[in-house]
């Protein structure tokens, strides 16, 4: 007989891949695996014409100017089919660039975004590290993932105005919680200055493939040229408008996410699994080995995240309810002797 091979995880969310491998149907995983938000907005009805025809100009601008009021920004972003496209266009936005610095570890696309451009990827532990090298740009992640690391927005603004010869890009994916880092309000104003934002992770609506990108006019410009026409979808636009013209919504997505976070946090407690660090939507944890105790839990179909950069750690996402954190709690207390 044939062995059967598996592709392997390399990404959060990967439950078809899990349930091949472990079995069972995706009714019964709790998946845990994404720093997705486990609640999604509740859709507005949408008009049909936002399906039948493409989306005009107009309405896009629309939707950028929303956005830049809802992040507090100073420039109206460059609208994205999700952060990812933007991460696959960010080499083209320094074409004379030979080499980047990327504060890790962190989220693995930046670097293969840069390697399929033959750029030299220079991995550092701090931005500070960042400023002796030589790279022409340089990537952060605020909140990081998938250590929660949280650089000050002083530092951040330190950096950028210190380097002007270098492009510094922020993502920002899991700062909705923490407007207090935002770079936002300075991007467009300082020419050195990309910061990205999804719009999936807080909203829960991560299968819409919407972000927002905010730069100076010209850095913009080669994102949009790049991207083409008709880059985001009229339902994905429609949803936009309505998520960020509803204050109340936005309030009761906030509140439940304190609630998940604090539920979650007490069912690793309880089952004894040191947090090593963690963001509004996500944990990271020691395992031990991290392989090892996912691969454990998948067994009991509960989905997380192990690393290869950080063998001995997991992340898991937020439990939506008590049920769930009551199973995470007890499924984790099955490993407990790997982690006393």
């Amino acid at each position: 007989m044939a062995q059967e091979i598996h592709a392997p995880i390399a990404h959060g969310g990967a439950l078809s891949e899990a349930i091949a491998r472990f079995g069972g149907t995706a009714s019964e995983w709790l998946d845990l695996s994404t720093g997705i938000s486990p609640f999604s907005l509740p859709l507005p009805e949408l008009p049909a014409d936002c399906w039948r025809r493409l989306p005009e100009r107009a309405e896009v601008q629309r939707v950028c100017e929303l956005a830049m009021r809802h992040y507090g920004a100073s420039v109206v972003p460059v609208a994205v089919p999700g952060t990812q496209a933007a991460i696959q266009l960010l080499p083209f936005l320094t074409p004379n660039a030979s080499e980047v610095a990327i504060v890790s570890p962190t989220y693995g696309e930046y670097a293969r975004a840069y390697q399929r451009m033959d750029m030299t990827v220079d991995p550092v532990g701090t931005l500070d590290a960042a400023a002796a090298t030589r790279a022409g740009v340089a990537i952060l992640a605020n909140p990081n993932n998938p250590d929660g690391r949280e650089t000050q927005r002083d530092d951040v603004f330190g950096f950028v105005r210190s380097q002007r010869h270098r492009l510094v890009i922020v993502d920002e994916a899991f700062a909705d919680m923490r407007q207090d880092l935002s770079m936002v309000g300075a991007a467009g104003m300082e020419p050195n200055l990309v910061v990205m934002r999804s719009f999936g992770k807080f909203f829960g609506l991560a299968g819409l493939r919407l972000g927002f990108v905010f730069a100076e006019a010209g850095l913009a410009k080669i994102l949009s040229e790049r991207l083409g026409p008709w880059a985001v979808s009229g339902p994905s636009l429609a949803i936009a408008a309505h998520a960020f013209s509803r204050l109340d919504l936005i309030n009761e997505i906030r509140s439940k996410l304190d609630k998940a976070h604090m539920m979650t946090r007490s069912a690793l407690k309880m089952a004894r699994v040191p947090i090593v660090g963690e963001t509004a939507l996500f944990f990271y944890c020691e395992v031990g080995d991290g392989a090892a105790v996912r691969d454990m839990l998948a067994s009991h179909k509960l989905l997380v995240r192990a690393f290869d950069h950080s063998p001995s750690r997991i992340r898991i996402g937020l439990a939506p309810d008590e049920l769930s954190a009551v199973r995470l709690r007890e499924t984790l207390r099955l490993m407990e002797p790997r982690t006393s």
